[in-house]
């Protein structure tokens, strides 16, 4: 029996007595079948949640890890961890007022966040952070001149990725490529 994202599929229990026909090498082509849907899944995962938060794929791949099949154990697992991601990592620009941050769909867009910088000086012509102090990180004043705080977007990528819509990207990439998979791996077998 297959069970897929917590739902026993209908259509992958006919797959079972062919498996079971096949032996030994039942649980390899299984493997074979659920290692390339879920490669398959995973890149769409990416690209989806990339454009969901607004971070950049090369950042997604980084914090999203794989837990791939191997022959006594079926499945195929996505994992991240992690909390707030700094606002660092988002398309940033900054303004008289403050900082604009395009924080992706998930948060509507482009976010203002008054009385904020990331690069020091005087407003018209200020620079890059040369002595690397800030980091391209953004700040904002919590108090005095030198009293700063590091501010985060409020997107946790593990939340974003169990929700909305790479959550459904997975479930379709596997619910249609998981069949199709056995189907050609049991074809390459008998």
């Amino acid at each position: 029996m297959f069970n897929v994202n917590g739902y026993e599929d209908r259509e992958l229990q006919r797959f079972a007595n062919r498996l079971g026909a096949l032996g030994k090498e039942g649980p390899k082509v299984a493997n074979r079948a659920i290692n390339r849907a879920g490669d398959m899944a995973r890149a769409q995962v990416v690209r989806t949640l990339a454009v969901e938060v607004g971070l950049p794929q090369k950042t997604i791949r980084a914090a999203v890890h794989t837990r791939r099949s191997d022959w006594d154990h079926l499945s195929y697992t996505l994992e991240s961890v992690g909390g707030d991601v700094s606002l660092r990592y988002f398309k940033k620009r900054e303004t008289r007022d403050g900082v604009v941050a395009y924080l992706g769909r998930s948060r509507g867009n482009e976010e203002f966040i008054g009385n904020t910088f990331f690069r020091g000086g005087a407003f018209p012509g200020r620079r890059v952070d040369l002595t690397g102090t800030l980091g391209g990180h953004v700040y904002g004043r919590a108090g005095g001149r030198t009293e700063l705080e590091r501010l985060r977007s409020g997107v946790v990528i593990p939340l974003e990725m169990v929700e909305g819509a790479s959550a459904v990207a997975f479930d379709e990439v596997v619910a249609k490529v998981l069949p199709q998979r056995l189907d050609h791996e049991i074809g390459r077998v008998l």
